[in-house]
């Protein structure tokens, strides 16, 4: 939950979670000199790729050093969280009209013409989340292989133990 919210909750200093966007300790992903976002006078960028011999996420003109192809393959549900993410920022954000869906609202239309400081920082920040994400993937996996293979707890048992309420009345437990 601390890396899901970017460290604004459950902080836990002692347990390696600080308050705040949460940063791989080791080969953090960097704008080296060269690779900055290009703001104004560039417009938006309309391309963003992934070169796996140099670990780099190319965003227009720029690009970020240290991704690795883990976290730009990350995916929730099938779908490519980083690509995602960039398809809300990139210069033409049209989606296909799928079905009987309405028209895009023309608010849709309004958005920045150059790609704003905070875009960068707000993918730094979640390359950092996905690269940590990464790195907790196996203990997730072996959490849930030790859950599985453990014994089940039924409903009577569950009751017995004390670990469910009370079903309360219709009439608000009066």
């Amino acid at each position: 939950m601390w890396l899901h919210t970017y460290g604004e909750r459950f902080a836990d200093p002692k347990a390696g979670r600080p308050a705040g966007a949460p940063r791989l300790k080791e080969n953090a992903p960097t704008i080296p000199k060269g690779g900055t976002i290009p703001g104004a006078p560039e417009p938006l960028p309309d391309d963003m790729h992934y070169d796996a011999a140099k670990r780099r996420l190319h965003v227009g003109k720029g690009f970020i050093d240290n991704v690795p192809p883990e976290v730009w393959a990350y995916d929730v549900s099938g779908m490519n969280v980083l690509k995602q993410w960039f398809s809300y920022r990139r210069r033409d954000r049209s989606r296909p009209i799928i079905g009987d869906r309405r028209k895009p609202s023309p608010l849709g239309d309004i958005q920045p013409e150059h790609w704003p400081h905070e875009y960068t920082s707000d993918l730094i920040d979640l390359l950092h989340v996905l690269g940590r994400l990464v790195l907790v993937e196996p203990r997730q996996a072996a959490l849930l292989d030790e859950i599985l293979a453990g014994d089940l707890s039924d409903h009577a048992k569950l009751s017995a133990a004390g670990a469910l309420a009370a079903p309360q009345a219709a009439n608000g437990g009066r």
